[in-house]
């Protein structure tokens, strides 16, 4: 259990400088049903950065969810449609739009969405959109069609944020949730650990050994400022948001063994809130705010209980299993998702709250740091791959999955990013 009290370091604030290396993904299985799409080429999409039709297409091929039919042509969102021919040809949807350059330098870009079997109009958006945020434009146009026709609202546009670490350096880094798009939060030539979003999506919270012990800072992503929220003697760590962004709650060794407190999002109002004679940690707030799940020893090993938010009573959650850490939640409250060790591989687990199923989603031997997608479709992880660190992503069902790599160097510690308003 000590081991899981991870202490490192970090330093040096550097938000706005793009990094060159991207993540590369690899996606294997496909959805347990694919939707055949049709996209034909948006009008005049040459005029933009990046070729809108490429990244759509991109998006919703990694999702796993659909097949794509290239149609071979360029198709605007006025082109009258032959829907008798597009069904023909397998299609069930149709995607087309357009691209125009407006008199102050930004692009109006159009798409559709159209029903080939019902021959009608799903939806459609209409976008002015600047040269610098052409890929946010795709992927807002891949989260609209993959709304309409899966009836979950699309990850594409979010973020995600990872630990990337390249000779001696450590970097804490943004994303898309593609990996393109890719920016520098922190730099420190110590390793950063538990790297959280807010639920606005304007903040990280993370551990930094900077000061020479660890300390939890909150640190906005748009003004670049920084805030101590946990600074106390001994370790200072996990920290994990509520879901209305006002209280972290962390895990904490001020008075002997790690306990579990909270404290407002501003560091003041610190309250523990275990009492026991073992380790208590990685906590995490449940959906709906009322309780928290967390990782402690109190049964002789490694186990995820629940408890009130205000502490009381923690009753046991896995049973499976004599390691089971990490506790991770679903937005709607259903799945937990957690890391379990069997056979002495840590593999990517998740639980259904309600019927107490269990099922393991990875293939991969030495899993770490779960993270759901903020649509509750997807978990993000960190693994080995040929001894160097990776990201990858399955679906909830298992069946699809997808690695990112970077070219050089280890990356870890995911965590995604929740939908910007």
């Amino acid at each position: 259990m000590v081991s899981l009290i991870k202490v490192f370091s970090a330093s040096t604030l550097l938000i706005t400088s793009v990094v060159q290396a991207q993540l590369r993904v690899e996606v294997s299985g496909v959805g347990s049903t694919q939707i055949p799409v049709a996209i034909a080429s948006f009008a005049d999409e040459a005029l933009t950065p990046q070729q809108i039709t490429a990244i759509v297409k991109d998006d919703l091929t990694r999702s796993g969810y659909f097949k794509i039919i290239d149609t071979g042509s360029v198709i605007t969102e006025t082109t009258a449609v032959n829907f008798d021919d597009w069904k023909s040809r397998g299609a069930e949807a149709l995607v087309v739009g357009s691209v125009q350059k407006l008199s102050d330098g930004r692009f109006d870009v159009r798409y559709k969405l159209l029903d080939t079997i019902k021959s009608s109009t799903l939806s459609g958006l209409a976008i002015a959109t600047s040269s610098a945020n052409t890929r946010v434009t795709a992927h807002k146009i891949a989260d609209d069609i993959y709304e309409k026709l899966i009836g979950v609202r699309g990850v594409f546009s979010t973020r995600i944020a990872y630990v990337t670490k390249s000779g001696k350096e450590y970097r804490l880094e943004v994303a898309d949730a593609d990996g393109d798009g890719t920016q520098v939060a922190l730099r420190s030539n110590e390793p950063i650990i538990s790297p959280a979003w807010s639920p606005d999506g304007t903040k990280v919270a993370y551990v930094s050994f900077e000061a020479k012990k660890p300390v939890i800072y909150v640190q906005n992503l748009i003004t670049r400022e920084r805030t101590v929220i946990a600074n106390y003697k001994g370790s200072n760590s996990a920290p994990a948001w509520s879901p209305d962004g006002n209280k972290l709650a962390i895990a904490l060794s001020r008075d002997g063994l790690t306990q579990v407190y909270t404290v407002n999002a501003n560091g003041t109002g610190l309250q523990r809130l275990t009492q026991t004679s073992g380790i208590d940690t990685e906590p995490q707030f449940s959906a709906d705010g009322q309780s928290i799940y967390l990782l402690s020893d109190r049964s002789g090993g490694p186990q995820i209980y629940r408890m009130g938010v205000t502490g009381g009573e923690a009753k046991r959650v896995t049973f499976n299993g004599s390691y089971n850490i990490t506790p991770r939640i679903s937005p709607d409250g259903k799945t937990l998702a957690y890391i379990s060790r069997r056979d002495g591989k840590f593999q990517l687990y998740s639980l259904d709250i309600a019927s107490g199923q269990e099922q393991r989603l990875s293939d991969t031997v030495k899993d770490e740091s779960p993270s759901f997608s903020p649509n509750g479709k997807y978990i993000m992880y960190a693994t080995e791959s040929g001894r160097r660190g990776t990201l990858a992503v399955v679906s909830v069902d298992g069946r699809v999955k997808q690695k990112l790599t970077l070219q050089a160097g280890d990356v870890r510690e995911p965590t995604w990013g929740p939908f910007m308003k």
